[in-house]
């Protein structure tokens, strides 16, 4: 777009084919998002008129009346965006004549930035914080995006009614769950989500929150980051972290590499949880050292393999002009086998990881799996 337009996300996909979901959606999700955008402002603008570009202005005490009907209006065709955008994404999903979607999926956390107004969607637990100064200048964490988990209340109102089932195990208690209605499979830990349409039918579902907020002078930064990260730091110890980095092209590999350490501290006999992280400065400028200079965001992201060891990856080394590519999950092709992993190179000195035939995120390794077991049916299900 021609307009001051950021676009972030981070999308952790999780169950055999997680990884393959999540760069699906990662792909193709903001074409999908400018596309139906586009023709929202197309048939509000009717033939002949100009586009609105949806770049209104912080309103002042008093303006309300005159710019009022203008922040409406760019709300309501993000909003209508958002939602179409990930319906029509989980349809793709659904219907991916080589990706098995039944039992894996991916979260998504997005965010567009226009000019001051900042525009959420979201479904799963990946999540959202702000770092911002208060009137003491002091910073502080604000989460702008809720987890999504079973136990929340509309959530599990919403599950039950559709004769799904929420609980937690005995073993993790603090764990809600989704359970089909007539197997102990497959425990979903979040309540949204691309994929997993053997609950589609249950409560599961993929329209997103969605959520606008005008941003000030005292916001500073925004962190998105899968719930690795939030799994041991909390809030304000990420805020502290990236605002205290040497540089800001380095602070979300700093604060990947923080997950990781108290990953170890904190669970040193579990799994560690993959950790992706993207931080969007929104003063727009970067360090003079850094590629990013004129984009004002930083990403990161680490993986574990079978034996826990750590994979890193990030992306603040070469620009692309199309989609900045942040190599969190792995591809197709790319296999070897069990116990081995491939590290390949994507020609602008990324490295990545490749995939193993063999899947272990079902095997109780982790601390917290987003998935517990595959259910012991194909797609068929019994009598009541």
């Amino acid at each position: 777009m021609s307009e001051d337009v950021t676009f972030c996300g981070v999308f952790d996909g999780h169950g055999p084919h997680g990884h393959l979901v999540a760069r699906r959606v990662r792909d193709a999700l903001p074409i999908k998002l400018l596309s139906f955008l586009l023709a929202s402002q197309s048939r509000q603008n009717g033939p002949g008129k100009t586009c609105f570009n949806g770049n209104t202005k912080k309103l002042e005490a008093g303006d309300s009346e005159k710019d009022g009907p203008a922040e409406d209006k760019s709300n309501s065709l993000w909003r209508e965006a958002y939602l179409k955008a990930y319906k029509s994404m989980d349809k793709e999903l659904k219907s991916h004549p080589n990706l098995d979607c039944f039992c894996s999926g991916s979260t998504a956390v997005t965010i567009v930035k226009q000019g001051s107004n900042l525009f959420m969607g979201y479904i799963g637990d990946s999540r959202a914080v702000m770092g911002s100064k208060d009137s003491n200048d002091s910073m502080v964490a604000i989460q702008l995006t809720v987890d999504l988990k079973p136990d929340l209340p509309r959530e599990a109102e919403r599950i039950k009614r559709c004769k799904g089932r929420v609980f937690a195990l005995q073993d993790e208690p603090e764990v809600p769950r989704v359970w089909l209605p007539f197997d102990d499979a497959p425990g979903l830990a979040m309540a949204r989500a691309f994929g997993d349409f053997c609950l589609k039918e249950y409560g599961v579902i993929s329209i997103p929150e969605f959520s606008h907020r005008l941003l000030t002078d005292r916001d500073q930064f925004i962190v998105l980051a899968s719930d690795g990260v939030w799994d041991v730091l909390s809030n304000e110890e990420v805020v502290e972290i990236v605002s205290s980095a040497p540089t800001r092209s380095s602070a979300a590999r700093i604060l990947v590499d923080a997950a990781a350490r108290e990953w170890k501290l904190k669970y040193p006999t579990s799994k560690m949880d993959d950790c992706a992280v993207v931080c969007l400065f929104l003063d727009g400028k970067m360090d003079l050292e850094s590629d990013y200079e004129e984009q004002g965001f930083s990403s990161a992201t680490i993986q574990s393999n079978h034996s826990g060891n750590a994979i890193e990856s990030d992306d603040g080394q070469k620009s692309e002009p199309s989609l900045q590519r942040n190599f969190t999950v792995r591809s197709s092709d790319e296999s070897d086998t069990y116990g081995r992993l491939v590290v390949e190179d994507d020609g602008n000195g990324e490295t990545f990881p490749g995939e193993d035939q063999n899947w272990s995120g079902l095997e109780g390794v982790t601390r917290v799996n987003s998935l517990v077991q595959l259910p012991r049916f194909s797609e068929e299900r019994p009598n009541p």
